[in-house]
C-alpha cells in the first residue's frame, strides 16, 4: 500500500501513527494515514480492519501538578 521510502509503519505496528498523512480534515477532526488508519484529534484511532483504539492521551498537565 505504502510507496514511501522508507516504508511507513503498518496499521498493526505500535508506531502506526508515524505513517504519512494522505488526507486531513481538521474541520471534522480526523486524518487518513498512508497505512489506512484514521486518527482522530482526540487521539482515538480506527484501524483498516474496523477495530478501534480508544483515545490514549496522557493526563492533563494541571492534574500532574496536584
Amino acid at each position: 500500500m505504502c510507496q514511501h521510502q522508507p516504508t511507513c509503519p503498518s496499521a498493526e505496528a505500535t508506531d502506526r501513527d508515524a505513517a504519512r498523512v494522505l488526507a486531513c480534515f481538521p474541520e471534522q477532526g480526523w486524518s487518513l494515514l498512508c497505512n489506512g488508519v484514521i486518527v482522530f484529534e482526540d487521539t482515538g484511532e480506527l484501524l483498516p480492519d474496523g477495530s478501534s483504539i480508544a483515545p490514549h492521551r496522557g493526563p492533563a498537565r494541571h492534574a500532574l501538578v496536584a
